[in-house]
């Protein structure tokens, strides 16, 4: 299951520098986007997302989509910036 065509920018700040990114200001948001409009191509994440908020909670529930999805949620050219969570995601896969 994928969303074709949308790009996932995380971050509880700043705006993406290019359009069109669809934005998530906490985990919370990016975890209802993944869950209704399924796995972008690109995601971003920014790390720290205000208080005790943090992208992790973001690649762990990524990990369980991918899991209950039998390894067809997360697309195998799935991009993201930085890489090294989604490259942690596919370790643990």
């Amino acid at each position: 299951m994928t969303g074709d065509g949308y790009r996932l920018f995380i971050d509880d700040l700043r705006d993406s520098v290019s359009t069109p990114w669809t934005i998530a200001r906490s985990s919370g948001q990016a975890i209802a986007l993944l869950e209704s409009c399924g796995c972008p191509f690109e995601i971003t994440f920014d790390d720290n997302l205000g208080g005790d908020d943090t992208a992790m909670a973001v690649v762990n529930r990524l990990i369980e989509l991918e899991l209950d999805a039998g390894g067809r949620f997360i697309p195998s050219d799935l991009h993201s910036l930085p890489t090294a969570p989604i490259r942690s995601a596919k370790r643990i896969l």
